[in-house]
């Protein structure tokens, strides 16, 4: 067990001189002054987690949804199949939960579940599946499992509280908050559970404990259905001081399943910390044991003169950094990939940043210096052509309306070709790609200096900006890439067919399969009216050439715009920030927020003794849209 000591003592005004820096990923879904944010910086602000954000606020969070109510209320005909649905098509539920009826200032609480991650059994083929989980009123990780991919069943995650040793000494530490969860297996079966849990503070609640961590759980012989107890700590913090900062966010999980690998079985964590000095670094922990304990903890953004030259610790330190994925190699192989932003310069409309990547050649005790994979460039500021949700990212629907709000980032997804083990592909989106048509009218055009969100010409125009999945190779072990001296202009995309090309495509994960073929799955919206209405479908794509990607939908219908968790209009502040690919085999399993089934409510003047208790569906506020729940979907399909 470790408990981390960072330093907290340096002044945040040494953080002046970068308040004019150009960041670029997608921060905080609700509120931008949180209780937790009132220490952090601009800067920080910009890049925490869309779930750790939402969650930890005094206006986000549970007091969000108190915003706006769902209207209209009409009774359903068969409220147990509207509150129990069990696919869409070949679309497969996989949380088994069915409905909670939550009061309609509470939208989203009790029922909601995102942000997912699917891994697979590479000797049997059974399947775990994680997400963010609301079905108790909170925040809390849930999984999912199944030995055919076709029906799920739900287990849980014994997370209520963890060992008190390292939080003031006490014998319990009950975590407030818990989510952005991962999953993975080894290679003699077991599989394996992330989850980031953290204390509120004041502004949410009466307690002044701010502690974060880290647990990892292991499911041992039975593929998913049952979880050790309790977590076994990977990072932790313990923070007494009001509003205080450190604190840990967005982990992501790997385990080095390569058969002649010599660190086989071994278990990777990488997450964000956010230091009181205000920087931002990307940490790494690691387990030889099945996860029963971890390494201290190991920094991976490491310096670069050339490619951070503006740090916040000072000149060279990439320290202002999210969105980290670790993956390994057949031969052993750590690479982190992650977005960073210190090479952003104030008073410049060429608003991009960066995509790094570091490697570690020993088991993750150390890591190499960072190497650029590509430039990119994040989704457009959310309040300057949306008029809602200040101080985020979004991906903005073209022509008038304005429903597609919810936070959304633009972060990298990465693997190693099997068969080809120097051979690193990278993928990520950008704002301004080979088909942002800039002779439309698309262009970048700064930042908002409120909010350090880009800002760009041609957003609302159909036919201008559209956000795009691209890739960068490596074919030297990560020593560099395609895109390391590429403008994002001229890089290969991933969506390559019809009218993805003046459409939006985000949210991707990306996962090899045995023969070499890389699947990338993905939110489209190139089909029906998405584009307009900011509805959206998933699509997978896959090549074994890297030359060329065929495509095909995995949404049997597309999915309205969410309104779960939702603001003054009643659209969503908080969808989830990215979602989940597994692949074993030639057969590939894309897991995804889904929001074509309905939320219900209870029906006016019901619920009396004079009246039992009804239940209705209902508008979302005053946007005049059905209100939808938010569900976890999978389809298993063989790779196009």
């Amino acid at each position: 067990m470790h408990v981390l000591t960072w330093r907290r003592a340096l002044a945040l005004g040494a953080l002046a001189v970068l308040t004019g820096c150009i960041v670029a990923v997608a921060s905080s879904g609700g509120s931008v002054s949180t209780a937790r944010e009132l220490k952090m910086t601009k800067l920080q602000r910009r890049i925490l987690s869309g779930f750790a954000s939402f969650e930890l606020g005094t206006t986000s969070g549970n007091e969000a949804s108190a915003r706006t109510r769902a209207t209209d209320l009409k009774p359903v005909s068969n409220p147990t199949a509207a509150a129990c649905p069990t696919h869409h098509g070949n679309n497969v539920k996989v949380n088994q939960n069915c409905l909670n009826v939550s009061d309609r200032d509470l939208q989203g609480r009790g029922q909601a579940q995102n942000e997912t991650s699917m891994s697979v059994n590479p000797r049997t083929g059974q399947l775990v599946a994680t997400y963010n989980d609301y079905r108790r009123g909170d925040g809390t990780c849930g999984p999912s499992y199944s030995s055919s991919g076709t029906r799920f069943t739900d287990s849980t995650l014994p997370n209520n509280f963890v060992r008190g040793t390292a939080f003031g000494g006490v014998a319990r530490e009950y975590m407030q908050g818990a989510g952005d969860p991962s999953t993975a297996w080894d290679t003699k079966g077991n599989a394996y559970f992330s989850c980031q849990e953290f204390q509120r503070g004041p502004g949410v609640t009466n307690n002044r404990d701010n502690s974060s961590g880290i647990f990892m759980h292991r499911s041992t012989s039975t593929g998913g259905a049952s979880w050790n107890f309790p977590g076994r700590p990977v990072a932790q913090e313990y923070t007494t001081n009001p509003n205080d900062l450190p604190f840990i966010d967005k982990p992501y999980m790997t385990v080095d399943n390569g058969a002649a690998s010599r660190f086989k079985d071994h278990i990777y964590v990488t997450w964000t910390f956010f230091d009181s000095n205000g920087a931002a670094n990307i940490y790494e922990a690691h387990s030889n044991n099945y996860g029963q304990g971890f390494s201290k903890p190991v920094l991976v953004s490491h310096t670069s003169a050339k490619l951070c030259p503006r740090g916040i610790s000072g000149p060279g330190a990439c320290d202002n950094d999210q969105f980290s994925e670790p993956f390994t190699a057949p031969n052993g192989t750590l690479y982190v990939v992650f977005d960073n932003f210190n090479n952003g310069r104030s008073g410049h409309l060429d608003n991009h940043n960066q995509v790094l990547i570091a490697k570690s050649t020993n088991g993750g005790a150390s890591f190499g210096p960072p190497v650029k994979v590509a430039n990119f460039y994040d989704l457009p500021d959310c309040q300057t052509y949306q008029g809602q949700d200040p101080g985020v990212a979004c991906v903005p629907e073209k022509g008038k309306s304005k429903l597609s709000v919810f936070r959304a980032a633009n972060y990298p997804a990465a693997g190693v070709n099997p068969t080809k083990p120097n051979q690193v592909v990278v993928t990520f989106a950008s704002y301004i790609n080979r088909d942002s048509n800039e002779k439309n009218g698309c262009k970048p055009n700064g930042i908002d200096a409120s909010f350090l969100t880009n800002l760009y010409k041609g957003v609302k125009k159909p036919g201008a900006c559209n956000n795009k999945i691209l890739y960068s190779v490596s074919n030297n072990g990560g020593a560099s890439f395609t895109g390391t001296n590429t403008d994002p202009r001229k890089l290969p995309v991933v969506p390559q067919q019809g009218r993805q090309k003046r459409t939006d495509q985000f949210w991707q994960w990306a996962a090899f399969s045995p023969s070499g073929k890389l699947g990338v799955s993905y939110y489209d919206r190139q089909y029906g009216n998405d584009e307009t209405t900011g509805s959206s479908d998933v699509s997978l794509s896959a090549s074994s050439s890297l030359k060329g990607f065929a495509t095909v939908r995995v949404t049997s219908s597309s999915m309205p715009s969410p309104t779960a968790f939702p603001d003054t209009q009643g659209n969503s502040e908080f969808y989830g920030d990215y979602s989940g690919l597994a692949v074993r085999g030639n057969t590939a399993y894309p897991l995804w927020m889904d929001t074509r089934d309905p939320d219900l409510f209870l029906c006016p003047g019901t619920g009396k003794a004079s009246s039992p208790p009804k239940l209705c569906t209902g508008s979302a506020g005053s946007v005049g849209r059905r209100a939808n729940d938010e569900n976890i979907y999978t389809r298993m399909m063989t790779l196009p």
